[in-house]
């Protein structure tokens, strides 16, 4: 199962269990992330394409990690010119697991149900 989501102006394919780099989005590590702008859900054969987006669809991520990439250089010159500059660009992302794909219902249910369960277990 995948899905096609939009984010930070970008459209990525994304699958559960896929850890991906977007950019920065608020939210602390370890927080919960949905995405509602869902543009296609495949299941199989089944294939679900939105008119741009799928009404009630959504992605539920958590934040794994908050940081900046590789540095890029950029260099600008002119020949003949005596002119040369260097610069450089590191861009800030935030790296999110997608932990569901699937209906906004689907996904809180789910989550009341390991919240459930999980306190179930501490008694």
């Amino acid at each position: 199962m995948y899905a096609v989501i939009a984010s930070g102006g970008k459209q990525y394919r994304v699958s559960e269990g896929q850890v991906l780099k977007l950019e920065t989005l608020p939210g602390e590590v370890g927080g919960r992330i949905e995405f509602d702008q869902v543009m296609l859900i495949a299941n199989g054969t089944e294939i679900n394409v939105g008119a741009p987006f799928i009404e009630g669809a959504k992605v539920a991520g958590e934040v794994v990690e908050h940081g900046r990439g590789d540095k890029i250089r950029i260099i600008k010159f002119r020949r003949r010119k005596h002119h040369m500059k260097h610069m450089g660009h590191r861009q800030n992302y935030t790296a999110v697991k997608i932990t569901q794909i699937g209906a906004a219902g689907a996904i809180k249910k789910a989550a009341t149900k390991k919240v459930a369960s999980s306190a179930g277990t501490e008694e």
